[in-house]
């Protein structure tokens, strides 16, 4: 992996893009992914491309273990998008969706108060 992380359009002015275009408008997704769940890449070989720039990014960054917080926070990129990419990403077979780290369905207060203490070093 580089020393940069691949963002769309770092090299010129931002995009007026919507969000929703990135993801063709949809807003829902297959897979349990709240802030705190942790994904990675997968290390299988696929032949399709991936088509997107913002899902090759992804796939990158996850080549480390990311909660799904930690990857819109990298790629600059709304946490609903980054929620649908990352379910196509897992349905393509691209990434894996690890959960929580916690099965109560609460999460613990330790956790929370990680959660919140990296998003203020952001």
């Amino acid at each position: 992996m580089s020393d940069r992380l691949p963002i769309r359009g770092a090299d010129r002015r931002p995009a007026r893009v919507r969000p929703y275009s990135l993801t063709g408008g949809r807003t829902r997704f297959g897979h349990v992914l709240l802030v705190e769940t942790f994904v990675a890449t997968l290390d299988t070989t696929t032949d399709a491309p991936v088509r997107l720039p913002e899902m090759r990014a992804i796939v990158e960054v996850c080549r480390r273990m990311r909660t799904v917080a930690e990857i819109s926070a990298l790629l600059k990129l709304p946490l609903g998008v980054v929620r649908v990419l990352l379910s196509d990403l897992a349905d393509q077979g691209r990434i894996r969706v690890y959960g929580t780290g916690h099965g109560s369905g609460r999460p613990e207060r330790a956790l929370l108060e990680r959660v919140l203490s990296g998003l203020r070093r952001l």
